[in-house]
C-alpha cells in the first residue's frame, strides 16, 4: 500500500512541504522493496534514517527560531519516531522485508506520517508561516 501525497497535506511552509514529498517518495521505495536486494533495501533505509533526522532538524530549527510554544511536545514526537524508525531499520537489516515487518512498516511509514503532518505539522506551520 503506497503512501500517497496529495495537496491536502501541504503545510504552506515550502521547505517542509518539499521535504515531506521527498520522504513520501523514498518511503514508497522502501514499501516497494519486496524482491529487491538486501543491499538496495539497506541503501533506502540508510537514506531514510538520515533524511528523517535532517527533516526533523529543519522543523525544530524553525520552531526555535519563531518561539513555537509546542516545541517540546513536537520534538518529543520526533525523538520517539526516530527511535522507532531506528528499531524498524535494525529489524529490516537483520531479517529483510518480511510479512511480519510489513504491518509495522505500514503503521510507522504510512499512518504516522499522515497523522503527524495533518495534526502536528500543520499546527506548527500555522504558527511559523508568517514569522519566517
Amino acid at each position: 500500500m503506497p503512501l500517497v501525497w496529495n495537496d491536502s497535506l501541504l503545510t504552506g511552509v515550502t521547505v517542509v512541504d518539499s521535504q515531506h514529498k521527498e520522504l513520501f517518495r523514498r518511503i514508497n521505495e522502501l514499501l516497494d522493496s519486496a524482491g529487491k536486494s538486501r543491499e538496495r533495501v539497506q541503501e533506502i533505509t540508510n537514506f531514510l534514517q538520515n533524511y528523517i533526522v535532517n527533516h526533523f532538524g529543519t522543523e525544530e530549527r524553525l520552531m526555535l527560531k519563531t518561539g513555537y510554544s509546542d516545541y517540546q511536545a513536537h520534538k518529543g514526537a520526533h525523538d520517539k519516531y526516530s527511535q522507532e524508525f531506528k528499531e524498524l531499520k535494525e529489524s529490516i537489516d537483520r531479517e529483510g522485508v518480511n510479512i511480519n515487518l510489513t504491518v509495522k512498516m505500514n503503521s510507522l511509514l504510512i499512518d504516522w506520517w499522515i497523522n503527524h503532518i495533518n495534526k502536528v505539522d500543520k499546527k506548527m506551520a500555522e504558527f511559523i508561516r508568517d514569522k519566517i
